[in-house]
């Protein structure tokens, strides 16, 4: 059975998202309101993510005689589309706090465009009182974002459905990567957006626009992984500098 299983180039590019987005949920089956209970009760995702990463880095490794990453071009595009999406996914935050600190009250709909408080979400500061244990959740906390989460999602996105879309047969990879088709584009690039909160949705389409811009420019699943990893170290850097819990 393991081996047809990964024999399966359809599970080489699909189980490795399916099985993060799925460990990813364990965190609030764990999860407990109650101040007075030790971090690691109030807050499961500070042990599940890190177990999370290791588990689908594994996985990657078990699936790689599937994955091809060359040709490595575009490599320059990719790394100034990471930062310039990073940058379009924060500045909404950055004009909501001017706004307020400008006197004005935040309206309902803000939340649409971006601009919503993002102090809510995965806090390592609740693991301060432990030096050696915060450096790991940290840690892990960037290898999850940097390391694992452009493989598994560029696999998925870009790897397979942009180019599943294409077929007929399903035989996804005999196609091309980086084959463009304007139906792909939206279909894709809308299901990134909606895989995100409602105050991600304008920010993570222009993400997944520029992502499949990068595909099909480039023709390079590498390129794509890069771009994802710049982005998201950018991001991350971002989010301890700022502590705006909420975007990562």
């Amino acid at each position: 059975m393991f081996a047809r299983l990964r024999a399966s180039a359809t599970a080489a590019y699909v189980l490795p998202l399916l099985l993060f987005t799925l460990l990813g949920a364990v965190a609030g089956l764990f999860r407990v309101e109650n101040s007075e209970l030790p971090w690691h009760v109030r807050a499961p995702e500070h042990w599940v993510y890190p177990l999370q990463t290791v588990i689908c880095a594994l996985v990657l490794v078990w699936f790689r005689q599937h994955y091809t990453f060359r040709p490595w071009r575009g490599l320059g595009l990719a790394f100034v589309l990471g930062v310039v999406g990073i940058a379009v996914w924060v500045a909404p935050s950055l004009l909501r706090e001017s706004l307020v600190q400008h006197g004005h009250e935040p309206a309902g709909w803000w939340k649409w465009l971006g601009l919503a408080e993002r102090t809510e979400g995965f806090d390592p500061m609740i693991a301060r009182d432990s030096t050696l244990w915060f450096c790991v959740v940290v840690g892990l906390r960037f290898a999850r974002m940097v390391l694992v989460v452009p493989f598994v999602e560029e696999l998925f996105w870009r790897g397979f459905l942009m180019r599943f879309l294409v077929t007929e047969d399903g035989q996804f990879e005999r196609v091309p990567f980086g084959t463009h088709r304007w139906k792909v584009f939206w279909i894709v690039t809308l299901a990134v957006m909606l895989i995100h909160n409602p105050e991600d949705y304008a920010a993570a389409f222009v993400w997944g626009a520029l992502v499949y811009l990068v595909a099909v420019r480039t023709k390079s699943l590498g390129a794509c992984v890069l771009m994802h990893a710049v982005g998201n170290l950018a991001l991350g850097l971002y989010v301890m500098k700022t502590q705006q819990w909420g975007f990562w």
